[in-house]
C-alpha cells in the first residue's frame, strides 16, 4: 500500500466552510492527503517548531501549495502520515513541546455519527462552527456536517446576533466553550431569543460550573455538557453518559481511562509518548474522576492540577467550582503557587461580577470551608477583569500560576 502524505493547512478561519471542509472530506474518504490544520496567525517560530516536529510533505496556504515547509533544510525528507491517519491535531504537551495527535477517518466518523445520534440531529439540520478548526472541537463540527450531508455555517465569534442569524440559516446545533456561553447569556435571568432555533448546544473544552449551566437552562439554552480530549476525537461523554461504543473506567490511580472506536492512533513521530499514554486498548487520561454503577462519569479535575499544600492534596477544579457559586463571583480559576511554609498555596483567581464590589478573601474562604475541607480554602486572592485564555477557550493556567504584582493580590 502506498504511503499517504501529510499536508499542513494554514488557512484563515473563513476557509473552514469551504477549502478546509473540502480537504477534510478528501482526507476522510481517502481521496486526498491527511491534513494538519494550523493557525496561520501563530508566531513564526512556533509554526516552524510544529512543522519541523511533524515534517509534512507540503504546506497549503491562501497562496497555494508548496512542497516541504518554510525553513526546512535542503533534502530534509517528509514523514508520511501514520497508517489510517486522516487528521493530525497539534496540541501542546506539559513541556511545551508540540504533540501531533493522529486521528483516523474511522475514529472521527464514529465520533461524529455517535454525536449526531445522541443529540437527535435530523436530516438537513446544520451546524454552526464558531470554534477554531485547528482544534478538535472545530474539526468535529465540520466532520459532523460531512457525516450528515450538510454544509456548516462558519463564524469567527459567537455572539447572540451570530447565533440568531445562523439559526435562521438552518443551524440547529452548535459547539461552544464555557466562556462563550457565559458571554452569550449574560446573567441568564431572561430568555435568550437566539436559543429557540437550537436543539443542542454542546458545551465542552473546559469544566462548566454548575451555576453557569443552571443560568443557561434558565435562559432556555439546550445545553449538553461534553467531556473528552483530542485523543478521543473530542467529546466522548455527553451529560455524563459515554457515547455509543465508548467505555470509561477509573484506574487505581484515580485517573479516568477510556476505550472505544473514537481513540487516537498515536502521537506523530513519538512512539514512546504513545506507549506511555496507552494501557493496552485503554487511553490513560490526565483527569481524576469516578464512574458509578450505572456507568455515569463524574470528572473531578486534572491530576496535574492537584495542589499539595501542607501535605494535603487539593483538586483545583473542585475548589474553582465551589468558588463560582459564591455571590459576587463571575468566573474563578484555582492554581497552586510556591509557598515557603505550605509548599504550595491555594490561590483563587477571580473575575468579580462588579469590579468595584469584589468578594473578599475572607468571604471566599468561608464559602469554601462550608463545602470542602478547611485546607482547600484559598490563601491568596487575585482579582482580574478577565481571565487570560488559550485559543482553545481554556484558561491559561501557566500565566495564572505566575506571581502577580503584590498590589493586585490579597494573601492570608
Amino acid at each position: 500500500m502506498a504511503q499517504r502524505p501529510l499536508h499542513a493547512v494554514l488557512l484563515p478561519p473563513a476557509a473552514a466552510g469551504g477549502r478546509l471542509l473540502e480537504l477534510l472530506a478528501a482526507a476522510l474518504d481517502g481521496s486526498g492527503p491527511a491534513i494538519l490544520p494550523l493557525d496561520p496567525s501563530l508566531p513564526r517560530d512556533q509554526l516552524r517548531s510544529i512543522l519541523e516536529a511533524f515534517a509534512p510533505g507540503a504546506v497549503e496556504t491562501a497562496d497555494g501549495v508548496t512542497r516541504g515547509w518554510p525553513g526546512a533544510s535542503p533534502g530534509t525528507p517528509a514523514a508520511p502520515a501514520g497508517e489510517g491517519t486522516a487528521v493530525v491535531i497539534a496540541t501542546s504537551g506539559s513541556t511545551g513541546k508540540p504533540k501531533g495527535v493522529e486521528l483516523s477517518a474511522s475514529a472521527l466518523l464514529h465520533s461524529a455519527r455517535a454525536s449526531l445520534a445522541r443529540v437527535g440531529a435530523g436530516r438537513g439540520e446544520r451546524w454552526l462552527c464558531c470554534l477554531p478548526a485547528t482544534h478538535i472541537a472545530g474539526i468535529q463540527v465540520l466532520t459532523r456536517s460531512i457525516a450528515s450531508g450538510t454544509t456548516p455555517v462558519v463564524a469567527e465569534r459567537a455572539d447572540p446576533g451570530v447565533l440568531e442569524s445562523a439559526g435562521s440559516a438552518g443551524c440547529a446545533h452548535v459547539s461552544i466553550v464555557p466562556t462563550q456561553l457565559r458571554r452569550l447569556i449574560g446573567g441568564g435571568h431572561r430568555p435568550a431569543p437566539w436559543a429557540t432555533a437550537y436543539k443542542s448546544v454542546l458545551l465542552g473544552g473546559a469544566a462548566a460550573p454548575a451555576g453557569l449551566i443552571a443560568s443557561a437552562v434558565q435562559a432556555g439554552v439546550p445545553v449538553v455538557t461534553t467531556y473528552g480530549m483530542t485523543e478521543t476525537c473530542g467529546g466522548c461523554v455527553y451529560d455524563g453518559v459515554p457515547l455509543d461504543g465508548v467505555s470509561v473506567v477509573t484506574g487505581g490511580d484515580g485517573r479516568l481511562r477510556i476505550t472505544g472506536p473514537v481513540l487516537f492512533s498515536g502521537y506523530r513521530r513519538q512512539p514512546g509518548l504513545t506507549a506511555a499514554a496507552l494501557d493496552g486498548a485503554w487511553f490513560i487520561t490526565s483527569d481524576l474522576g469516578a464512574v458509578d454503577a450505572s456507568g455515569r462519569v463524574t470528572v473531578r479535575g486534572r491530576a496535574d492540577d492537584v495542589i499539595n499544600t501542607g501535605g494535603e492534596k487539593v483538586v483545583a477544579a473542585e475548589v474553582a467550582s465551589v468558588l463560582e457559586t459564591c455571590p459576587g463571583v463571575r468566573e474563578a480559576v484555582v492554581v497552586g503557587r510556591p509557598d515557603a511554609e505550605w509548599g504550595e498555596r491555594v490561590t483563587a483567581v477571580v473575575v468579580p461580577v462588579e469590579p468595584g464590589d469584589a468578594p473578599s478573601l475572607d468571604l471566599l474562604r468561608q464559602h469554601v470551608q462550608a463545602r470542602l475541607p478547611r485546607y482547600a480554602a484559598p490563601r491568596e486572592l487575585v482579582l482580574l477583569d478577565a481571565l487570560p485564555m488559550l485559543p482553545s477557550g481554556k484558561p491559561d493556567l501557566e500565566v495564572l500560576r505566575r506571581e502577580q504584582s503584590p498590589a493586585g493580590n490579597v494573601t492570608k
